[in-house]
């Protein structure tokens, strides 16, 4: 089923983008900056290149996918973001596109200071993939894990 990760253009993005695109299945990823397309198509994977924190850019390349893995780095780091004002408006539109687009399930990774109120709010089952104690690549095969799993409970 299809997967999506938003914020693949982060340490942590591009390493899961990497490990969904190892196995089976349609796998989009969403970057800001858009020199990071390029290795993440040679992976075959779907890009969409847009503003991370405006929801109908989130929407509009979620729609469809079964899964979301959103990397909090991305909402975090000093790229510009122009429709939130701070992290907590940017989990606020998260939650709006991923509840517009229909995912069906969210891998969150993230530190556990990071984790997001808004997102568990929208009803849709999720994980989280704690990045506090993981490597880059542990973290990765993780969430790859994750969304090869039939059902996962609640975050």
């Amino acid at each position: 089923m299809p997967v999506i990760v938003v914020g693949a253009d982060t340490v942590y993005g591009s390493a899961v983008a990497e490990a969904l695109s190892a196995r089976d299945g349609e796998v989009r990823a969403f970057v800001t900056d858009p020199e990071s397309a390029p290795p993440l198509r040679a992976l075959g994977i779907k890009v969409a290149i847009g503003d991370v924190s405006d929801a109908s850019h989130i929407a509009g390349a979620s729609h469809g996918a079964f899964s979301a893995v959103m990397i909090a780095e991305a909402g975090l780091d000093d790229r510009e973001r122009s429709f939130a004002a701070s992290y907590q408006a940017l989990l606020a539109a998260w939650a709006e596109a991923l509840r517009d687009a229909g995912v069906s399930r969210i891998i969150w990774v993230a530190a556990e200071e990071h984790l997001p109120e808004p997102l568990a709010t929208i009803g849709v089952p999720g994980a989280v993939v704690d990045t506090r104690h993981t490597s880059t690549r542990q973290a990765a095969a993780q969430a790859a894990r994750l969304d090869d799993l039939a059902a996962i409970d609640p975050a």
